[in-house]
C-alpha cells in the first residue's frame, strides 16, 4: 500500500504504478484532508433521545428485563 500527501502545484498529477500493481485492481481516491471536517454529524432520532428517560434504579433494572426479554424474542424460529 502506498499512501502520500502533496500539494499539486497545477491540476495535473502523474502517477507512477510499481511493477507488482500492474495487472491488477487498484483505487485512488483524492479528497483534501481538511475536506468534511467542518461538518458536525448529523443528530440522529436515538442522539436527541439519549439521557431523556430519567429512571430509578428499579426502573432502570425492569427495563432492562423487559428488553432482554423481547430481544430473546428475535432469536426463536417463527
Amino acid at each position: 500500500m502506498i499512501h502520500t500527501i502533496l500539494i499539486p502545484s497545477d491540476t495535473d498529477i502523474h502517477l507512477s504504478i510499481p511493477k507488482e500493481y500492474v495487472g491488477k485492481q487498484i483505487e485512488i481516491l483524492l479528497y483534501t484532508t481538511d475536506e468534511g471536517k467542518e461538518e458536525k454529524a448529523p443528530i440522529t432520532k436515538t442522539r436527541k433521545l439519549r439521557g431523556t428517560l430519567k429512571l430509578s434504579d428499579e426502573q432502570y433494572k425492569d427495563f432492562q428485563k423487559h428488553a432482554k426479554n423481547i430481544r430473546s424474542e428475535w432469536k426463536r424460529s417463527i
